[in-house]
């Protein structure tokens, strides 16, 4: 038998025993094998890069909540200098050192708030004591009016031994002795953010020039006169913002102890001051807060005088929205009321009661120096610009048109 080709060729070895694997044969149409698909190299470095910004992301965002409280404190503070950078400023010009000219500044804001608050919770603690030592007196008169009213035989040794002994005053009591430690800590914390406050005032205060040219050394000459024109109105708008509304808390408080003061309600001084900081300093609803602490003094004096007190508070507040507060800041933060009130919503949203108070004199800033980039025209002189209709450019009355179809309907000349 004749050997052939299959005889000739070399044994196959196990692929087992090698270790090897076979290698592939080629397709029976003779085409060629795809080398296998390689990861683009590109590939690892952006998985790595994504996995980074992200890990950033979440390192800066962690960090942003951390450090909100202190940088609320830092926007304060700022403004809070902004509104004492005139006063320093021109205690400066006539040769005070900068530092020594804020140092005093502080001192007098200093112990005019001290002052107003000893005053203010000396004539609370007053209050209290007397409502405190008159009140066998008020539930007296309460129970003779019940008992007169609704033919009742109530008498007050058994009220007072029912609230001694109900389980619900047993637990306010509790309640309050564990919540001493909470309004203590919060106390605490409290004087600590004003220091915080403070201090960054004060540096922003005292060493304002020094921060206003490290700012303009990164920036190139063009951007340093625009940088230095919006601190400008940013001191402008903000001192004036506070400076205005200083100046109708004064009128406010002289007019309202004026009146206190005629109907005899005790310490009316105070209870002047506290109308005139609260209704100007807090937005919106500080003329409700601040009226409700005289109307509720002056009710332990008289019933009455507590309406007169209402009714004096309503009448001048339209006379301050209407008359006193567009003359006063006209020249210091001209803006829309509407805006205002949109400003003071949008802070209160944003950052609480600190953006409520200070969303008016940063939408002033806003305004005023988008003011010098805007181009305005010289308006045209059309009826309509102030809100007049031209003649005979409005169609026919509906009485007109109605009565016109009528006229026109087929039939309508035949019926008649």
């Amino acid at each position: 038998m004749a050997p052939t080709d299959e005889d000739n060729q070399p044994p196959l070895r196990d692929a087992a025993t090698t270790g090897t694997t076979p290698p592939d044969r080629p397709p029976a149409d003779g085409g060629t094998v795809a080398p296998p698909a390689r990861m683009p190299r590109w590939l690892p470095r952006a998985m790595v890069l994504a996995l980074a910004l992200i890990a950033s992301f979440q390192l800066g965002s962690w960090a942003f909540h951390q450090l909100t409280n202190l940088l609320i404190n830092i926007l304060i503070a700022f403004f809070l200098a902004l509104a004492i950078e005139p006063a320093v400023s021109r205690m400066a010009a006539r040769g005070m050192r900068r530092g020594l000219a804020t140092f005093l500044v502080f001192l007098g804001l200093t112990i005019i708030t001290a002052g107003f608050v000893a005053l203010l919770g000396s004539m609370l603690a007053g209050q209290i004591i007397k409502m405190i030592e008159g009140f066998p007196d008020y539930l007296d008169s309460l129970i003779n009016w019940i008992n007169a009213t609704f033919h009742t035989q109530l008498r007050r040794v058994d009220i007072q031994e029912g609230l001694l002994h109900s389980s619900w005053l047993r637990k306010y009591a509790q309640n309050s002795a564990a919540g001493v430690l909470d309004v203590s800590a919060q106390v605490l914390g409290g004087l600590f953010q004003l220091l915080t406050i403070g201090l960054f005032s004060f540096y922003f205060a005292a060493d304002g020039p020094r921060l206003r040219r490290a700012l303009c050394s990164v920036l190139p000459p063009a951007r340093q006169a625009e940088v230095l024109r919006a601190w400008e109105i940013a001191v402008d708008k903000t001192g004036g913002y506070l400076y205005s509304r200083g100046l109708m808390a004064l009128i406010s408080g002289i007019a309202h102890y004026i009146l206190l003061q005629a109907l005899g309600v005790p310490y009316a001084p105070v209870l002047g001051v506290w109308v005139g900081l609260v209704s100007q300093f807090i937005p919106t609803i500080g003329t409700y807060l601040a009226g409700a602490l005289p109307m509720l003094i002056a009710f332990t004096v008289a019933p009455w005088y507590a309406v007169w007190v209402l009714v004096f508070v309503v009448i001048y507040q339209q006379f301050e929205n209407y008359m006193l507060q567009p003359k006063l800041t006209a020249k210091t933060v001209d803006i829309h009321p509407a805006v205002a009130f949109g400003s003071v919503i949008a802070g209160t949203a944003l950052l609480g009661a600190v953006g409520a108070l200070i969303a008016i004199p940063a939408v002033a800033t806003l305004q005023a120096f988008l003011g010098a980039y805007v181009k305005r025209y010289t308006v045209t002189d059309d009826p309509r610009v102030h809100g007049h209709r031209r003649a005979g450019a409005v169609g026919p009355g509906l009485l007109s048109r109605v009565r016109r179809l009528r006229t026109d309907r087929p039939g309508a000349e035949e019926s008649s």
